[in-house]
């Protein structure tokens, strides 16, 4: 007998890790609304992807974040699938639209029932963003983040490479872009006007 339930809680163990793989492939297709070349893995948005099979996370704030509105009845068809979405800083607008394309994207994969997390620990950094998040930031003409302040030290935004042609040989000309996490620049090598993801 104890025989049979090691076998049937290592089934289920399984089944929940091919759950949270088919989802972590879902959420790889959400793109960022602002940027929409890159997807919300790939800035490491997403703290954690995991099921919830006995209600512990039903109305909870999971990390200090707030919770966006679980749905019932999860238990009874297999879980509730919780995504933790770390923002890339607190105020952001496009929140609300992230969640609901989260939600659709999960759902898309068969998964009825989802909760998304707003959480602040851990809190982002530029450091989340993958390399392939990077490179696609550079093919759209952003220039990606440098190391991030350490010890005190400030970044040399002025030395910040062209995306377009590789230069150092750029000047900053608006500390502030678009997007508080933007800052604007010019390349004296290609005469061409470029954003900058800031380092956080």
């Amino acid at each position: 007998m104890p025989n049979d339930e090691a076998k049937v809680t290592g089934a289920d163990s399984d089944a929940r890790s091919q759950r949270v793989e088919l989802v972590w492939n879902a959420l790889r297709g959400v793109p960022d609304p602002e940027i929409p070349p890159v997807s919300i893995v790939e800035l490491g948005m997403i703290a954690q992807v995991r099921i919830d099979t006995e209600g512990i996370d039903g109305g909870a704030v999971d990390g200090g974040g707030i919770d966006s509105g679980a749905v019932d009845g999860g238990a009874a068809t297999g879980g509730v699938v919780v995504v933790d979405l770390t923002p890339t800083f607190a105020g952001c607008p496009a929140l609300d639209l992230i969640r609901e394309d989260i939600r659709k994207a999960v759902q898309g994969a068969g998964e009825a029932d989802v909760k998304v997390n707003v959480v602040f620990d851990p809190p982002w950094t530029t450091d989340r963003i993958t390399e392939e998040g990077r490179r696609k930031l550079k093919e759209f003409g952003l220039a990606p983040p440098g190391k991030r302040c350490t010890g005190g030290e400030l970044p040399d935004l002025e030395k910040t490479a062209c995306p377009y042609c590789d230069s150092t040989n750029t000047k900053v000309e608006s500390i502030f872009g678009p997007t508080l996490c933007r800052s604007i620049h010019y390349c004296d090598a290609c005469l061409q006007s470029f954003e900058h993801f800031k380092a956080v």
